[in-house]
């Protein structure tokens, strides 16, 4: 059997690595690159920051600061002018997984015609697109390295995703120095977020030897590191270790994939606007409960990994502390349920059928160790709500 693998064609990791910028967009023959980022990004100067390194290399880099949280069909319209009139033929997505998300999208529909909702999955796409050159600021998505962009259909409240070679950034620049101002919040959320694109590469139905590699290295390093960065964001080893951690994690899910957490988290964002990584924490250990007896080893392997077991446990025994350990988490990072959050019983029962009809038709769910119907979904977003 053989497994396709895609990765950027050029990473710069380590502190620093976003003043090289520049020199990256010099590699790939560019001219024109154009910076795609959020408010918060230009405010903060950060932008500032990767427009110097630009500079300082001889191009004069626009900067399109409107991308939004969980980008939308709509949000993509000004983005696309904003291309345009820059002439780009290289975009720089700076910030978290919006800012990359949304340059990916950029990229891809200035050279494609059609909505966006043409393009997603199960559709794997293999089109042309602007070269992206992604400068994560977050140690979660890991979208620097995946052949993924997710994109909520505005008219539906559908978070789509869409897949292929056609939204692989052509270039990572991965500074952990980015991440040293993140609050406690974010560093948790995101840090789950890539610690459940470790654990479903894994166990996912199309795990293969190359994504394991990765996979068992970015849960090692979180299990070590991620309670450390929520209670002390400035301890800059641990920082490190996560940014690192996020890109492994991202690398695995792109060769493989991933599975039921993230086919039932879209949906609880795009209807109730949590966040990403906070919509897979609530669903994390009930999901993986309700999965263990469909890869027992795998699940006790992630549990080795994380070093709440040890090779003398068997697996029935290291899958259980896994699922211990996913709750004790949940526990140390304040992690809300639907109900704590805000979320009214009402709503969130009414949308429990259309949810997992969204989550079952996004493909991923069919790639978890115990593929759930309908009703299994419905039962595990009733389950989570209290």
């Amino acid at each position: 059997m053989t497994f396709h693998i895609a990765l950027p064609r050029l990473m710069r990791v380590g502190a620093g690595a976003i003043q090289e910028l520049g020199d990256v967009v010099a590699e790939l023959g560019a001219r024109r690159p154009l910076i795609i980022t959020d408010p918060f990004m230009q405010k903060s100067g950060t932008a500032d920051i990767a427009a110097r390194a630009l500079s300082t290399a001889g191009f004069e880099g626009g900067v399109f600061a409107e991308t939004v949280p969980d980008p939308t069909t709509e949000s993509l319209v000004v983005g696309l002018e904003a291309v345009k009139q820059h002439e780009a033929d290289v975009l720089i997505g700076l910030g978290g997984g919006s800012s990359i998300d949304t340059a990916k999208a950029l990229g891809f529909l200035s050279l494609n015609e059609g909505p966006m909702r043409d393009y997603k999955a199960p559709k794997t796409n293999t089109g042309q697109s602007l070269p992206v050159v992604a400068v994560p600021t977050t140690a979660g998505t890991g979208s620097e390295a995946t052949q993924f962009t997710i994109i909520s259909d505005s008219e539906t409240d559908e978070k789509m995703l869409c897949t292929g070679p056609s939204f692989l950034p052509i270039a990572a620049v991965v500074d952990y120095e980015l991440t040293l101002s993140m609050p406690a919040r974010l560093s948790a959320d995101t840090g789950v977020d890539a610690l459940t694109h470790a654990i479903e590469a894994y166990v996912s139905r199309r795990a293969n030897p190359f994504s394991d590699g990765f996979a068992l290295a970015a849960m090692t390093a979180i299990g070590r590191n991620l309670r450390e960065v929520y209670k002390d964001g400035s301890n800059r080893n641990a920082r490190e270790a996560m940014m690192l951690a996020a890109t492994q994690a991202g690398i695995a899910f792109s060769n493989s994939s991933v599975a039921l957490v993230h086919g039932m988290s879209r949906p609880i964002g795009a209807h109730f606007h949590i966040a990403h990584g906070l919509a897979n924490a609530m669903l994390f250990p009930v999901v993986t409960e309700f999965s263990v007896t469909g890869a027992e080893a795998r699940y006790a392997d992630c549990a080795r990994a994380l070093g709440v077991a040890g090779v003398e446990d068997d697996d029935e025994a290291s899958a259980q502390a896994l699922v211990t350990e996913l709750r004790a988490l949940n526990e140390d990072l304040a992690v809300p349920t639907p109900q704590s959050y805000g979320i009214g019983s009402d709503d969130w029962d009414r949308l429990i059928p259309l949810m997992a009809e969204q989550a079952l038709a996004s493909g991923s769910p069919a790639n978890n160790p115990v593929v759930p119907d309908a009703s299994a979904i419905e039962a595990l977003y009733a389950k989570i709500y209290a």
